[in-house]
C-alpha cells in the first residue's frame, strides 16, 4: 500500500475571475491546441498535462506506479492570498469543492485536503470548518507565509486553535519564495528558494511557540522539510549562543520540537534519506511525490523501496505514518 500525502490537483475548468473581480492575476486554464495553458491574467504561466486535472488520466498513472490513495491538494498559485478577502473566499470554496467532488468519484483512491484565505482569518475559520464537516477533508494545505507574513505571526493562532480543536491536519507548502526575483535565473527559486522558503515555514513555527501552544496541532511539510533537517545543528546553535535574539518568543530549544511534526520523502537522494530519517525520525515521514510536477518523484515510493528497509519500516514510510498524520 502506498499512500502519496503531497499530490495536487486542478479543475479542468475555472471561471476567469480577472474579469469578474476586476483586477488581479488570477489563474484560468485555457486548452489550446492539445495544450492546457495556466493563464496568470492574460500571460502564460505555465503549460500542463492532462494528468494535472483528469482524474481518469491520474489514475492511470497511479495503477501504473502502484501507488493506493492520493492526498489531493490544490496548486499552490492558487492560494490567491493577495486577493480581497471574499475574493479569496470564493476561489477557495471552488476549489475545495472540485476536490471534494473528484474524491466522491473515487473514495478509496483519494483524500482531499482544501484551501483557505488566510489574509481574513475569520474567512479562513469558516472555510476551514466546511472542508472538516461538510466536505469531510481530513486536512488543509497552507502556504509557508501569507503575504510574506511569517507563520509565526499571532494573527494566525485562532486559525491554529480552530485546527486543532477540529482535528484538522496541515500540510505546509512553500511559495512566494524569499528573494524569488533576485534568483529567477536557473529555475533557483525551485531549486534553492523552496528548501529555504520550507525551513523558513519550520523555523517560525518553532520559534513562534506554535508547536508548544498547540501541542495536538498536526502539521507536515513539504519537500523532506527543506533546508531544516540538513541545518538544524546550525539553528540550534544560533539558539544557544543569541538567545536575544532568537529566543525572543519561546525559550524552547529548537531540536526538543523533532518529532512533533512531520515532513514528506521527497529528496531525491538515498544518503539524504537516510540523513533525514536518522535527524526527523522514521515515524515523522511520509512518503510525498509532488505529482503531476517534473521536480516530483515520478515513480512516487520508488526510492523508498530501493533502500530495501525490513518491511516494518517500509510500511511507515508507504503509509503508516500518512494514517498518522491524517488521524485516518
Amino acid at each position: 500500500m502506498k499512500i502519496d500525502i503531497h499530490t495536487h490537483i486542478m479543475p479542468d475548468k475555472m471561471p476567469n475571475w480577472v474579469q469578474k473581480f476586476g483586477y488581479g492575476e488570477f489563474i484560468h486554464l485555457e486548452h489550446r491546441n492539445c495544450k492546457a495553458c495556466m493563464m496568470k491574467g492574460d500571460k502564460l504561466f505555465r503549460e500542463v498535462e492532462d494528468n494535472c486535472f483528469d482524474a481518469a488520466v491520474r489514475l492511470k498513472e497511479m495503477n501504473e506506479t502502484d501507488v493506493t490513495i492520493q492526498v489531493l491538494s490544490t496548486i499552490p498559485v492558487l492560494f490567491n492570498y493577495w486577493a480581497k478577502a471574499t475574493d479569496g473566499y470564493e476561489t477557495s470554496r471552488f476549489f475545495n469543492d472540485h476536490i471534494a467532488d473528484t474524491v466522491a468519484k473515487d473514495p478509496t483512491r483519494f483524500i482531499g485536503i482544501g484551501t483557505v484565505p488566510l489574509q481574513d482569518i475569520d474567512l479562513a475559520i469558516k472555510e476551514m470548518e466546511r472542508c472538516v464537516t461538510e466536505l469531510k477533508m481530513p486536512g488543509l494545505e497552507i502556504g509557508s507565509n501569507i503575504n510574506g507574513i511569517n507563520l509565526s505571526d499571532e494573527k494566525f493562532f485562532p486559525f491554529y486553535e480552530a485546527a486543532e480543536k477540529l482535528g484538522c491536519a496541515l500540510f505546509v507548502h512553500p511559495w512566494e519564495m524569499m528573494g524569488e526575483q533576485q534568483i529567477h535565473k536557473y529555475w533557483l527559486p525551485w531549486l534553492v528558494g523552496m528548501p529555504a522558503e520550507t525551513s523558513r515555514a519550520i523555523c517560525s513555527m518553532i520559534f513562534g511557540g506554535v508547536f508548544g501552544k498547540f501541542p495536538k496541532l498536526r502539521v507536515a511539510f513539504a519537500h523532506g522539510g527543506g533546508s531544516f533537517p540538513l541545518t538544524i545543528g546550525r539553528i540550534e546553535h544560533g539558539f544557544n549562543v543569541r538567545p536575544d535574539l532568537v529566543a525572543i518568543d519561546n525559550p524552547v530549544n529548537p531540536r526538543d520540537y523533532i518529532g512533533k511534526f512531520w515532513i514528506d520523502s521527497l529528496v531525491h537522494d538515498d544518503k539524504a534519506m537516510r540523513y533525514i530519517m536518522d535527524v526527523m525520525g522514521e515515524d515523522k515521514i511520509c512518503l510525498g511525490s509532488d505529482y503531476p510536477f517534473p521536480l516530483g518523484e515520478h515513480h512516487p515510493g520508488k526510492l523508498i523501496a530501493e533502500m530495501n528497509f525490513d518491511k516494518s519500516l517500509t510500511e511507515k514510510l508507504l503509509f503508516k505514518n500518512a494514517n498518522e498524520w491524517l488521524n485516518l
